[in-house]
């Protein structure tokens, strides 16, 4: 394992509380500021000015981008599930997360690439086990597939679909679960790929590169990490922010962008609450698309 520190550029300074869902789509780089309920997208970093595409009145964990129609987001936002148009409009799909003991939002999510739409989701108090990941099926239903989780974050899949990696960030762990890329349906429990341990940093936004190997966003470490697919710890990247969220590949050149969040951060800097870039050895692949649709 290595462990580099290496040139990292603030590309907006945008001061966000929980800059989050960092997605390469549509040849844009979108993300959310989740308690805000804002979506941006940054179309060039040699111009850095994001645009704003939607604010919402309530929470904004993350969006994909629906394959029809077009500048349509499925998203994961306040209690459950909703389909955001380009004008900004919300046609909710369900609101699971309204049927929970306890006050609960939707966190992070993403497109698997045969064209559902996985998101989890936490209690706002972070209440052991209340957190769940749900599935968003091309016809609209929205169906729970784990329970029992506490803060379940950075859903990634391999690009055959075949394997999910899910975090939760509350207890350090890192888990995978095989997937019938046909049906949705996992194929087994989940397994713990990764357990983290005190003073490592909590595993946040995750994202698989084209290598199959998985980059993990390491809350409270100020790190990104990269694993192999069989568990080792490849590399070690530092950024100048504690508290980094999410990550994502740029899919044709070398180039990583990482949010990061000032929540919970005594003395922020500019890297704090902002979108970073650095370079890395690596690509990614584009945001897989919901295929469902009105």
């Amino acid at each position: 394992m290595t462990s580099t520190a290496v040139p990292t550029a603030v590309v907006v300074d945008g001061a966000y509380e929980l800059a989050e869902g960092g997605r390469w789509a549509d040849g844009r780089y979108v993300y959310v500021d989740i308690l805000s309920g804002r979506l941006f997208e940054l179309r060039d970093d040699t111009e850095p000015t994001p645009r704003q595409l939607a604010r919402l009145d309530v929470p904004l964990g993350a969006v994909a981008p629906v394959a029809d129609p077009p500048g349509a987001w499925i998203a994961a936002a306040g209690t459950g599930i909703a389909l955001l148009t380009p004008d900004g409009a919300l046609e909710w799909l369900d609101r699971p997360e309204d049927r929970t003991p306890v006050p609960s939002r939707m966190n992070d999510g993403v497109a698997d690439p045969a064209g559902r739409f996985w998101a989890g989701s936490m209690a706002y108090d972070a209440t052991h086990g209340a957190g769940s990941l749900y599935r968003t099926d091309p016809d609209g239903t929205v169906v729970r597939v784990l329970d029992g989780l506490t803060i379940a974050n950075g859903p990634a899949f391999t690009a055959d679909g075949t394997l999910l990696y899910l975090a939760d960030t509350a207890a350090g762990t890192i888990l995978r679960c095989r997937v019938d890329p046909v049906s949705g349906d996992l194929l087994d429990g989940p397994e713990t790929f990764v357990q983290l341990h005190v003073g490592e940093g909590s595993p946040d936004g995750m994202t698989v590169d084209a290598e199959g190997c998985l980059w993990v966003a390491m809350w409270g470490a100020g790190a990104i990490r990269r694993y192999h697919h069989d568990g080792w710890l490849l590399h070690t990247v530092t950024v100048p922010a504690p508290h980094p969220t999410s990550v994502c590949l740029h899919p044709s050149d070398n180039r990583l962008y990482v949010t990061t969040a000032r929540y919970g951060v005594k003395s922020p800097t500019a890297a704090s609450g902002a979108v970073l870039r650095l370079p890395v050895p690596v690509r990614g692949t584009a945001a897989s698309s919901w295929r469902g649709g009105r």
